[in-house]
């Protein structure tokens, strides 16, 4: 690192190499310690610690945890005992020769010692007091490697993508209202009273306009907004990497992007092995209940529907009938079943029946009394499980019981410690249905259809070849060119291939039941660029904000990123969203009224 106008060096760059060379550092103090006349301080920098020591007490006197210092002084090595193998400086120390304050510090609402961090790591205050302070936060080595990271990242993926002969191109950030998959952010237009724009929520009409401009390899670091509600793992505001090309089919993208994820990894020190695995849609719902499937563990759902077909127990009379081992589970104590009932309830559930497989191979649990003889006697061979196991029961729509049992695999999973951070498992998710129904009750995202079918991913995703010529006649079975990008029960990224023809994108808006005036009046313009001769394109966004997290191991979003929104979309820091003046509103035109200049 270049030697700059307050410091020769940076804190980790003092090794033994400059024993008994002069250096001027500057950073926070970390910490200090007072031996006998003698005063130690950690002087720490965004590269990491040194121990500085201080011989004169009046230099000493005024220093306070995290003041800003500049220190020069003479390298030396420690006396022999007190080196320091945590420390990259642990061998060697800097005798101050002079210390000069540049900045003081009131005590810190909150500790970002680094020599205290394992202590202090759980006893952090509340997220409010920490997004607040969120400039103190970011101190702590934890926060600071996660920005690390997230540069590092960043990097990676721009230089594999150019390797690629992509284009990286900014779209705008304002724009005009699309149907997308939630709610618009809008911004008033002061110098068009009545007008509003949109921010985007991605940029995918835009990087579809770059396709057809001859921008054939296009990417960005995309900043997206969505107006949704709250959930922990979102963000009103996010970064998604953002990928398209053209003349390509969905293979073409899958491989793309294996290597822009390998190149992500090994930028942290991990080799990916490719070509990743995949799973259908389907598959994944019914082995893992889960479109997003974690596989750093197995333990997948075992379907009963057919075992129970004549069963007298009125409740796995339903349209499926699933269940999820629970190893050793059989000697749980009742009252830990009964918290798995609220567990479920949390989720939506009525709650979540069991039964018990005692060491003689009996069942036991409320649920064993209401099964025939001969369901009693098939059920461990039938789901797998052996004397001391317990398994727990999905009943209901097919969707619905595979989504529980699917959270309650996962959650099973967390109890045993089996969701190492460290351990990353990816896979493909293919075969996507092109179409949902509009009145889903799993599904909380904003539909803009006018149906009872909206997208499963958007309006813009092209069929599969199968299903091109009756994808309109069947909305219900039809299938898309779509996949997902998954790693660790996470989905990372999504993409498809887009409609380049406008004929299917007018059969795709007529099951949606957007008329051809909507559809004008919304994205008129990119039905207009299609006549003019639009290749056939494909393509990817990565949510980079999970990406990070997932790499750097974050329980949280909001921990990889700088200044991120807490519940409801507050930001406890600046105070936004906050009121505006009467001056602003009137300037803004948001009460604009067009009779009244009548």
């Amino acid at each position: 690192m270049s030697q700059t106008a307050y410091r020769t060096h940076h804190a980790t760059e003092v090794t033994e190499a400059l024993v008994g060379q002069k250096v001027t550092l500057a950073g926070w103090v970390d910490r200090r310690r007072d031996h006998g006349g003698v005063a130690f301080i950690d002087l720490r920098d965004n590269t990491g610690l040194v121990q500085v020591v201080i011989y004169d007490e009046d230099m000493a006197r005024p220093l306070r945890s995290e003041f800003v210092i500049q220190v020069t002084g003479e390298v030396r090595l420690r006396p022999e005992g007190n080196e320091n193998e945590h420390l990259a400086t642990g061998k060697i120390e800097v005798v101050a020769e002079t210390i000069e304050v540049l900045a003081k510090s009131d005590a810190l609402p909150f500790q970002v010692s680094t020599a205290l961090e394992n202590e202090s790591e759980n006893k952090l205050p509340g997220e409010d007091i920490r997004l607040k302070y969120r400039y103190l936060d970011l101190r702590r080595p934890s926060m600071a490697r996660n920005l690390k990271l997230r540069s590092d990242m960043a990097k990676a993926a721009r230089h594999a993508l150019e390797e690629m002969d992509f284009t990286e191109v900014e779209t705008p950030t304002f724009i005009k209202s699309t149907p997308e998959g939630a709610r618009d952010f809008v911004v008033p237009a002061r110098l068009v009273p009545g007008s509003w724009y949109a921010l985007p929520q991605s940029p995918q009409l835009l990087k579809q306009l770059l396709m057809v401009a001859g921008v054939e390899r296009y990417y960005q670091l995309a900043r997206c907004y969505r107006d949704e509600d709250f959930r922990a793992d979102r963000q009103p505001e996010f970064t998604q990497l953002d990928m398209e090309m053209a003349y390509v089919d969905q293979e073409d993208v899958m491989a793309m992007t294996e290597k822009v994820v390998a190149a992500i990894w090994k930028s942290a020190g991990y080799e990916i092995q490719l070509p990743l695995p995949r799973i259908t849609w389907k598959d994944a719902m019914d082995k893992y209940g889960s479109d997003k499937p974690d596989l750093r563990f197995g333990n997948p759902l075992v379907e009963l529907t057919d075992y129970f077909k004549n069963t007298p127990f009125r409740v796995f009379q339903a349209p499926y009938v699933g269940a999820v081992l629970f190893k050793g589970g059989a000697d749980t104590p009742r009252r830990q079943f009964d918290a798995w009932q609220e567990w479920a309830k949390q989720r939506g559930a009525k709650g979540l029946a069991y039964v018990q497989f005692e060491a003689d191979g009996t069942l036991k649990g409320p649920v064993a009394k209401n099964l025939s003889e001969e369901e009693r006697n098939g059920l461990m061979q039938a789901v797998g499980a052996e004397p001391g196991d317990a398994v727990f029961f999905g009943a209901g729509s097919r969707e619905s019981a595979q989504l529980l049992l699917g959270a309650v695999r996962v959650e099973l999973a967390r109890r045993e410690g089996l969701l190492d951070p460290k351990k990353f498992a990816f896979t493909w998710v293919v075969d996507f249905p092109l179409f949902k129904p509009t009145d889903d009750p799993d599904d909380d995202d904003y539909s803009i259809s006018h149906s009872k079918w909206t997208s499963m991913h958007h309006p813009f995703t092209m069929p599969s070849k199968d299903w091109i010529d009756k994808f309109d006649k069947d909305p219900e079975h039809a299938m898309s060119d779509s996949y997902d990008i998954v790693c660790n029960g996470e989905e990372m990224g999504g993409g498809s291939v887009r409609i380049h023809r406008d004929d299917i994108q007018d059969r795709v808006l007529n099951v949606l039941g957007i008329s051809a005036e909507e559809a004008q009046d919304k994205f008129g313009f990119l039905l207009e660029a299609f006549k003019y001769g639009a290749p056939p394109h494909a393509g990817l966004a990565l949510g980079w904000d999970r990406t990070v997290s997932i790499l750097a191991g974050a329980d949280s979003i909001r921990d990889v990123i700088a200044f991120p929104k807490a519940g409801g979309g507050r930001d406890p820091l600046t105070g936004a969203p906050a009121p505006i003046s009467a001056e602003q509103r009137a300037e803004t035109g948001v009460d604009y009224d067009p009779d009244e200049e009548e």
